[in-house]
């Protein structure tokens, strides 16, 4: 298991777009994964369990990832949230 703190660096947040691309990142890894938040754990693979959490711009989230490629995932999540999300 591999994990990672990070602040969310654009304005708004993981909200609609934002977590839609995160999603799309997820899911090119193996590794089950999972974002952190204030003690609530949602696996994130899945749209509606990130959009749950309310991320704001700012706040801090742990990303936790488990498999071959676990450190693969850690690093391109928090990689693309350092960005603000701009590819």
């Amino acid at each position: 298991m591999y994990m990672k703190d990070v602040i969310v660096q654009n304005q708004i947040g993981l909200h609609a777009r934002p977590a839609t691309f995160f999603i799309q990142k997820a899911n090119e890894f193996k590794s089950s994964i999972w974002v952190e938040r204030e003690e609530r754990r949602v696996n994130a693979k899945s749209l509606l369990g990130v959009l749950s959490l309310g991320i704001v711009g700012g706040a801090s989230i742990r990303i936790i990832a488990d498999g071959t490629d676990e450190q693969a995932a850690v690093a391109a999540l928090v990689k693309l949230i350092e960005s603000g999300f701009v590819e």
